[in-house]
């Protein structure tokens, strides 16, 4: 009964107080799909964590050894009907989770993760395609959709599908931008594909989040999502900004791989 009366009041603190608090905030779909299913993680746990913290405070309280005494312990024979009933129903809510999380990751588009050179899931109707390229010790984003520019910042237009190709040019880095709710692991000669849709305006936050040697720790910027207006005038002046470096890059591809060196070089 006490377990009862103390899930019932932990789970609505955990559902409205607890859950905002969890996950990177809604800068975008797939930030805000992933506070969702933190609260919903949260709220599965919280009867089992109950149970587990009052049967512990119960032994504390009941088995405690008389002060100065040594005393055999009662005997343990078990009781197969809570032993069952404990595998079964903790076996039921692992199996629920994983489909929960199946699901959500498919119907999410990936949910903000790296899904590869080949998706499984695609969001339909047009989409930004926008190049990550991690190098040590920084990252710049190629747009192929515009004369393969490469900028030193990521800027989004807000409320459009943006598909970023994550790679990197020579050790394992991962690409974090954590308002958005997007991380992705970056590998040399690998396209890692993510969907993200920005919805609100604003800057956030981009780091790496792989040791990469010895400047891993200052390897961050900030981006920026902007109205679409705003893009397509940013983008603009990027172009001409950059067209001398345009001229001279190599062509637009999904990977890139340094050329390798001659011995002695």
């Amino acid at each position: 009964m006490i377990w009862v009366v103390a899930t019932l009041i932990a789970m609505p603190l955990v559902i409205f107080v607890i859950g905002p608090l969890l996950g990177p905030g809604n800068g975008s779909e797939q930030a805000s799909g992933q506070g969702s299913d933190y609260t919903v993680l949260a709220a599965t746990a919280t009867p089992v964590l109950t149970l587990v913290v009052l049967y512990l405070l119960y032994s504390v309280i009941f088995f405690r050894q008389p002060k100065g005494a040594a005393l055999e312990g009662p005997a343990l024979r078990g009781h197969a009907r809570v032993q069952t009933t404990w595998i079964i129903v903790t076996s039921l809510i692992v199996l629920g989770v994983a489909v929960f999380g199946t699901v959500r990751l498919e119907a999410g588009y990936g949910a903000g993760s790296g899904s590869g050179p080949n998706p499984l899931t695609v969001p339909k109707g047009p989409k930004l395609p926008v190049q990550v390229i991690a190098q040590q010790w920084l990252f710049t984003y190629r747009y192929p959709t515009y004369g393969g520019v490469e900028t030193t910042h990521l800027v989004l237009p807000v409320n459009e599908w943006i598909e970023l190709h994550v790679t990197s040019i020579d050790v394992i880095h991962s690409f974090w931008a954590y308002q958005l709710g997007v991380k992705a692991d970056a590998n040399p000669g690998v396209d890692n594909v993510v969907f993200v849709k920005p919805t609100k305006l604003g800057t956030f936050n981009v780091r790496c989040a792989e040791l990469c040697g010895l400047w891993h720790g200052y390897m961050s910027d900030k981006g920026q999502v902007v109205r679409p207006t705003a893009f397509a005038s940013w983008i603009q002046q990027a172009q001409k900004t950059f067209a001398p470096a345009t001229k001279v890059l190599a062509p637009y591809s999904k990977t890139y791989l340094p050329e390798p060196t001659r011995r002695g070089e």
